[in-house]
């Protein structure tokens, strides 16, 4: 009888620790409030999001190809790295200002691009995003992206006077 109420107990409290881990992952998760229309086979897709934090990684494919030995296009992997950076900020509207980044080794077809960017920098609506993207363990991009929130979407905001007329499409 003892035995079988220790048994119980365990397992009362085994139940107890998994409700506070879904509650806890529940409450840290974080949804994707930006670049919601990104398509995901030419600039990655998230593997994994936290606050200031995204890890991306991008499949490359022969729509990439810059050549026929196999290269892929380096505009593909500046891609990825802005789509983790505007995640990693994580605002409705986060737009690019500024990049200063280095393609460090080629990438070829059939190459996993895993890119991390971190929010290293916040100051009022600016955000400085350090990423890196590797193949394997060997580093092929490095940059940092100079952001800014704006508090509407950048095509809404007037930015000259000449803008209050909308052109014709």
């Amino acid at each position: 009888m003892a035995e079988e109420n220790e048994k119980q107990e365990e397992a009362s409290l085994e139940d107890a620790d998994l409700e506070l881990d879904e509650y806890i992952s529940k409450s840290e998760e974080v949804v994707l409030k930006t670049h919601q229309r990104i398509h995901n086979e030419f600039s990655g897709r998230i593997e994994k999001m936290q606050s200031g934090h995204v890890e991306v990684i991008l499949d490359t494919t022969k729509d990439m190809l810059a050549d026929d030995m196999g290269l892929i296009h380096g505009g593909f992997i500046f891609s990825a790295a802005d789509y983790a950076a505007m995640a990693a900020v994580n605002e409705r509207n986060v737009v690019l200002v500024a990049s200063d980044c280095q393609f460090l080794s080629p990438v070829k077809l059939g190459d996993k691009v895993f890119v991390t960017a971190t929010v290293r920098h916040k100051e009022g609506r600016k955000r400085n995003v350090n990423v890196e993207a590797y193949v394997h363990d060997i580093k092929v991009f490095d940059g940092i992206f100079k952001t800014v929130v704006t508090e509407r979407h950048v095509l809404k905001l007037k930015l000259l006077e000449e803008e209050s007329v909308k052109p014709e499409l």
